[in-house]
């Protein structure tokens, strides 16, 4: 899907990059069929310590394609993109959910670099990563209301665990544009960059040089937290630090360490 999405990895770092550069990255059913295909490949792809989620050109996205809506106006698009169909994912997704939940998915870290515009389906999908990076002057939207719509990639699973409820609550009502600044005060954004995705790629290669297990460990964690009790998240630091002290892997992060040496470590 390379005329979609493109993808290259060094030294650990995924750099996926939306290349619809025409439609500013917009969501049609190839991009999101690109985005599944993309994110899947990854998770088993050998050598992937961090990705980095970018668009090519003016935007990040733009959010669905313009001729997607125009199907629904004349009555001939109805739960496009898999939206009403029973299949669904072992998370519960159906297929335009997956192309967002397939990043959170990831077992490493995702870094978004979100610049020029991020609408409704594109700012779902920023959603789906683990860290936003974003412009000052960034335009992104719940914009689903706009066309008489609800947000339905995922985006209210993810806004939950970062804004209020009553301020998902407005954007959602709303539709309202909004942008870099203001996405920071909410929490939607993790930091304010002139270069986002130069920042993003920095912040994904100090990842990708830590101890692989000990990030994936983390972010089992981190998944588990915001809906788990007390016990379970107890028990859980406890198995994965178990699992990781001595491991090879850790042993060389310890030596590393005291040696004042990067540390070299197996995938």
């Amino acid at each position: 899907m390379d005329d979609r999405i493109q993808v290259t990895l060094e030294n650990g770092v995924a750099d996926v990059r939306l290349v619809r550069t025409d439609k500013m990255n917009a969501l049609d059913d190839r991009m999101f069929q690109a985005l599944v295909d993309t994110g899947e490949r990854l998770k088993t792809e050998k050598g992937v310590r961090a990705i980095v989620l970018s668009g090519d050109g003016r935007a990040f996205c733009a959010g669905l394609d313009m001729g997607n809506f125009a199907k629904m106006a004349s009555g001939e698009r109805r739960g496009g993109a898999g939206l009403l169909t029973p299949e669904r994912t072992a998370g519960g997704s159906n297929h335009a959910q997956h192309a967002v939940m397939v990043w959170r998915e990831q077992a490493v870290p995702v870094i978004a670099a979100i610049h020029g515009v991020a609408f409704g389906g594109g700012f779902q999908l920023a959603l789906g990563a683990d860290i936003r990076f974003v412009t000052p002057d960034v335009r992104m939207a719940v914009l689903e209301i706009k066309w008489g719509l609800v947000p339905d990639m995922a985006g209210l699973v993810l806004m939950k665990r970062l804004v209020r409820d009553d301020v998902a609550r407005e954007l959602t009502y709303t539709g309202r544009i909004f942008n870099g600044e203001e996405a920071h005060r909410m929490g939607l954004a993790t930091r304010v960059c002139a270069d986002p995705r130069a920042d993003a790629l920095a912040l994904a290669a100090d990842i990708a040089s830590k101890n692989p297990d000990a990030i994936r460990a983390g972010k089992r964690l981190l998944d588990l937290a915001p809906d788990a009790d007390q016990h379970a998240i107890l028990l859980a630091e406890s198995r994965e630090q178990g699992a990781l002290i001595g491991s090879p892997n850790q042993v060389e992060a310890v030596k590393a360490a005291i040696e004042n040496r990067p540390g070299v470590y197996a995938d």
